[in-house]
């Protein structure tokens, strides 16, 4: 039928066309890694820079030959992190952005970070018109002014405040006719954390605001202008008048994010509603832990403001720096995790009946191994009362000296894949590392104590002792 015809012709122009406009937008970061053949290379979005919460955007494995290549869709300029082997770079992309890389392995030279070591990424070819190729130099030129300049802060203030306004001119000068809106809010608001370390002739917090903030867009995904922000705004509770800390504290006792941001209405820095909805989430979750504020009304008003906020950016923060304030703390629910052994499949309410002690080693860390007998003498005298539970990363191979060592390990033993997000999930950046989850499945410590005694005397045996009575008392 003529009709039905032309119905199929048109959706099938509209999804070619859609197809087209959503390829036009894919990113491609490919390149060399010969220290990480084998390791999967992912690639972390952060989702907003005041919880930092990132998200897994792309993933794939290093091939043999030490080559990669990662595709995947992206319509803004933003940061991003590779990660790898608990190392990790960063690199901003753009629409349509294509990056041939080399990423190197960590420096032995550098400190040891129990969440890895920062390592910093080669281009093999750079246009002059991509993003990362103007930050680098514009950052090297930052860095050449202050390596010239900085030190005559202290000895003649005038002079750095006269060369720190020539080099801002000759800044605004060479990038004026730039087109990137991204490059020019990250210039702009790096060179305002420049006019934080003047002392001589330098703007007073109101001028700053109005000059850089007022007018400027609230740029959720720049890096330079959320720290700045997050500096400019830091302990902002302490900077309110009283009327205005009373009225925030009715609004937070009645649970109300409108009446909070009538409040902050008062504070001439939060004109901007954007930016006043989004401190107000950020200022409520500095206050969460201090005592002052009751944290179940907090709790109820960033759950509110997550999902009726007036700005959709505020809607991910508030969420974000919800769940930030409810993982793992103690009487946070657990989460959930899957240990496989000989085929049988254990999660956290297969030891529903228990009190949970989760122990995570590095079978290669002395500390580690030496704390295996301190366990053990633990889990004799407490066993019945609470489950251990041993868990360690995957290992190409185990020397017969460490494995003569792991047998004193009595308990439920697990070797898990890197792949396994039960580090990741629980925060576990070192080893030895260790967590108490309740019979109920909610948090009673983390990170808890371990067998050895801290720096005040105490181990995790006092707890063991306090569960093990408590159960007594209960069973009576």
């Amino acid at each position: 039928h003529p009709s039905s015809y032309f119905d199929l012709s048109l959706f099938l122009f509209l999804i070619t066309g859609f197809g087209f406009s959503q390829s036009d937008n894919i990113v491609k970061i490919e390149g060399l890694a010969p220290d990480y053949i084998g390791e999967n290379i992912e690639v972390y979005r952060v989702q907003d820079y005041l919880s930092m919460k990132e998200e897994l955007i792309a993933s794939t494995q290093v091939k043999p030959d030490s080559t990669f290549q990662l595709y995947f869709y992206n319509n803004l300029t933003q940061k991003v992190i590779i990660r790898s082997k608990k190392n990790k770079a960063f690199l901003y992309i753009e629409p349509k952005g294509k990056y041939d890389v080399y990423i190197p392995a960590s420096d032995p030279y550098d400190a040891y970070r129990p969440t890895g070591g920062l390592v910093e990424l080669s281009f093999f070819s750079l246009d002059s018109l991509d993003i990362n190729y103007k930050l680098l130099s514009f950052e090297r030129w930052i860095n050449d002014f202050l390596g010239t300049y900085f030190y005559t802060k202290n000895i003649d203030g005038t002079k750095f405040a006269k060369e720190l306004d020539r080099f801002k001119t000759n800044i605004e000068k060479a990038y004026i006719n730039d087109t990137s809106d991204f490059f020019k809010t990250f210039v702009k608001f790096s060179v305002a954390s420049l006019d934080d370390i003047q002392q001589i002739g330098a703007r007073n917090r109101f001028e700053k605001h109005d000059f850089y903030i007022k007018y400027s867009p609230v740029s959720y995904e720049n890096s330079a202008y959320m720290e700045y922000i997050k500096n400019y705004y830091k302990n902002f509770v302490s900077r309110l008048s009283l009327e205005v800390n009373n009225r925030v504290y009715l609004g937070v006792l009645n649970s109300s994010p409108t009446q909070i941001m009538r409040a902050l209405g008062g504070e001439y820095t939060l004109i901007n509603l954007r930016i006043r909805e989004m401190m107000m989430v950020k200022m409520l979750t500095d206050v969460y832990y201090n005592g002052d504020f009751p944290q179940t009304n907090i709790i109820t008003i960033l759950d509110s403001v997550s999902n009726f906020a007036m700005f959709e950016g505020t809607k991910i923060i508030s969420q974000n720096l919800k769940d930030r304030l409810l993982e793992l703390v103690p009487g946070g629910k657990s989460p959930d995790f899957l240990l496989t052994k000989d085929g049988k499949v254990n999660s956290l309410y297969s030891y529903s009946k228990k009190y949970i002690y989760m122990h995570f080693f590095d079978p290669e860390n002395i500390t580690s191994l030496t704390e295996i007998q301190l366990l053990k003498s633990l889990h004799e005298k407490y066993g019945q009362d609470i489950q251990f539970v041993s868990i360690y990363l995957q290992k190409d191979s185990i020397s017969s000296q460490v494995k003569e060592a792991m047998k004193d390990i009595t308990w439920d033993l697990y070797e898990v894949d890197k792949n396994n997000t039960i580090y990741k999930d629980f925060q576990i950046y070192s080893s030895p590392g260790y967590v108490l989850i309740d019979q109920y499945g909610y948090i009673v410590a983390s990170p808890a104590l371990g067998p050895r005694p801290n720096g005040q005397g105490v181990s995790i045996e006092k707890s063991f002792f306090y569960i093990r009575k408590s159960i007594k008392e209960s069973k009576k």
